[in-house]
C-alpha cells in the first residue's frame, strides 16, 4: 500500500513537471490544487480514505436480546450464561485450598511476636503466593499488601487479616454467581420474582429458620424481599442490581442466620429473622379487624401507639397502591420500613412525598402548619394545651438548617440528620410529646398516662 502510494505521488509529480511549461494557471489555483492533492493522499496514507467503511473498525457493543417467540436463542443464551457461571465458580478457592493456604500462611509468619497475632512479612508473602497456586495469585500483590498495613513497626501484617480478605473477597465472588444464577435476564439485576425465587430456595439452608411453618413461608418470602426493593429500589423500577445488592448490609443480615447460636438480641434486630418476620405480620393480622386480608385507614391508624394524624393517614391512602381503598400487605410493609427507619434516606423520600402534597419538591410553612394543625387537635382531644405552630415551625426550620431559609427539601433534611424528628413532629402525637419532653430524664406515672401511652380509649 505504501509502496503503491509513492508511485502516485511520483507519477503525480512528473505529469506537474511535464505540464509546468504550458500551465497558465495563477498562483493561486496552483496552491489551491497542491493542497488538495497533499490533503488526500496525507488521508490514505493515515488510512482515513474509506470514510463511508469507518463504522467497521468499531467494535460491537450491543447485542438485542432475543425475543420472546425465538425459543431456541433463549436456551442457548441461558446454556451458555451457565457454563460461564460454572467456569468462573471453579476459579474459586474451594475449602480445602483454603485450608491449605491458612496452612502456608501460619508456617510462614515472622517473628517477633509481640502481640496476640501471627504476622507475615512481604518477602515471606511473596512466598507464599508462588507455594499457594495459581488462584491464589490475585491476592498476593503489592496492592493487597499494602491495604492491610497498619502500624506494626517491622512493616508486617496480621496473617489473620489476609486470610479473613479473601474468605471476604471468595464470598461475595460466590454470592455473585449465586445471584446470578437467579438472573433470568442476565442483565446484571434482580427481578422481585428473581430475589423471591432466591430467598425461597435459601431458606432451608438457615438454619435460624428451621421453625418457620411451609405455610409462612411466602409471607415471609414477601417481608424478606421488601426491604431489599424498599431501601435499593428508590424509583420502584421493579429491579435491583446485582452490585447494590452485594455492596449493602442486607445479605449479610440474611445469611447471619446461618448461625446456629444467633442471639435473641441479633434476632429482635435482625429484619430478616423468624421472630422479626412473625412480628411484622402478627401486628398485620391485628390490625385486620374484618380479617379481609387487607387494612383500611380506619384500622391502619390503630398502628404503633395510635397517634399518627388522620391527616398523614389521609395521604398515605392517597399516595400509596391500594386496592378499593385497602392496603394490602406488600403496601403495609413499605410503610413499615419508612417508619421503622425515619433516619434513612429512603423512608425520608417516602414519607417526604406525603407531606409534599403538591410535588413541589419542598416543604414551606404552608405544609408544615397543615400537618401540625392535626397534632394540635391531637393534643385538645387529649386534654393538652397546644403548642403554638410559629414556635414548632422555627424550631423545624432551624434543625433542616435549609440552604432556601423560606423551603425545607429532601435533601436538607438527609443533610441535617434531623429528618426522623422533623417527620415525627408533624405526623406522629407520640413523636411530637417525645421530642417537646427530651430534656426530661424520667417521666412519673402521671405524666406517662397522659403522654407516652396515648391511645384512643
Amino acid at each position: 500500500m505504501a509502496n503503491e502510494t509513492r508511485a502516485d505521488w511520483s507519477n503525480t509529480l512528473k505529469r506537474r513537471l511535464a505540464n509546468s511549461a504550458r500551465d497558465e494557471r495563477s498562483e493561486e489555483e496552483k496552491k489551491a490544487e497542491e493542497f488538495e492533492l497533499f490533503s488526500k493522499y496525507y488521508s490514505e496514507w493515515k488510512g482515513g480514505g474509506h470514510k463511508n467503511n469507518s463504522y467497521k473498525s468499531i467494535p460491537r457493543f450491543y447485542f438485542k436480546l432475543p425475543a420472546e417467540d425465538e425459543i431456541l436463542l433463549q436456551k442457548l443464551r441461558e446454556e451458555s450464561r451457565a457454563v460461564f457461571l460454572q467456569r468462573k465458580s471453579r476459579e474459586l478457592l474451594d475449602n480445602e485450598e483454603l485450608q491449605n493456604l491458612w496452612f502456608l500462611l501460619d508456617k510462614h509468619q515472622v517473628p517477633p511476636v509481640n502481640s496476640e497475632e501471627a504476622m507475615i512479612s512481604y518477602e515471606a508473602f511473596l512466598q507464599v503466593g508462588d507455594m499457594a497456586g495459581p488462584k491464589c495469585k490475585k491476592f498476593f500483590t503489592a496492592r493487597v499488601y499494602a491495604k492491610l498495613l497498619h502500624s506494626d513497626p517491622y512493616g508486617r501484617i496480621s496473617i489473620m487479616q489476609f486470610f479473613n480478605y479473601v474468605m471476604r473477597k471468595v464470598w461475595l465472588h460466590q454470592t455473585r454467581i449465586g445471584l446470578s444464577l437467579y438472573d433470568v435476564a442476565g442483565q446484571g439485576y434482580l427481578r422481585e420474582s428473581d430475589l423471591e425465587n432466591y430467598i425461597l430456595e435459601l431458606i432451608p439452608t438457615l438454619p435460624q429458620l428451621d421453625g418457620l411453618e411451609k405455610s409462612f413461608y411466602s409471607f415471609y418470602v414477601c417481608t424478606a424481599v421488601r426491604k431489599f426493593f424498599f431501601f435499593l429500589d428508590p424509583l420502584r423500577t421493579g429491579k435491583i442490581k446485582i452490585q447494590d445488592i452485594l455492596a449493602c448490609s442486607f445479605l449479610d443480615d440474611l445469611l447471619e442466620l446461618r448461625d446456629e447460636e444467633l442471639s435473641k438480641e441479633s434476632q429482635e434486630s435482625n429484619w430478616f429473622s423468624a421472630p422479626s418476620a412473625l412480628r411484622v405480620y402478627g401486628q398485620y393480622l391485628n390490625l385486620d379487624k374484618d380479617h379481609n386480608g387487607m387494612l383500611s385507614k380506619e384500622e391502619l391508624s390503630r398502628y404503633g401507639t395510635a397517634t399518627l394524624t388522620s391527616v398523614f393517614l389521609d395521604r398515605v391512602f392517597q399516595e400509596c397502591l391500594t386496592y378499593d381503598g385497602e392496603m394490602d400487605y406488600k403496601t403495609y410493609l413499605d410503610f413499615v420500613l419508612a417508619l421503622e427507619n425515619k433516619k434513612e434516606p429512603a423512608a425520608l423520600q417516602y414519607i417526604f412525598k406525603l407531606l409534599d402534597m403538591d410535588n413541589k419538591g419542598y416543604l414551606n410553612a404552608f405544609y408544615l402548619n397543615y400537618f401540625f394543625r392535626a397534632i394540635q387537635d391531637q393534643m385538645k382531644v387529649h386534654c393538652q394545651v397546644p403548642v403554638s405552630f410559629q414556635d414548632v415551625k422555627d424550631e423545624i426550620f432551624d434543625m433542616a438548617k435549609p440552604k432556601d431559609p423560606e423551603k425545607i427539601t429532601l435533601q436538607d433534611l438527609v443533610n441535617s440528620c434531623q429528618g426522623d424528628t422533623v417527620t415525627s413532629i408533624l405526623i406522629d402525637l407520640n413523636g411530637f410529646w417525645t421530642y417537646e419532653n427530651r430534656e426530661v430524664p424520667v417521666a412519673n406515672d402521671n405524666d406517662s398516662s397522659n403522654a407516652a401511652n396515648i391511645d384512643d380509649s
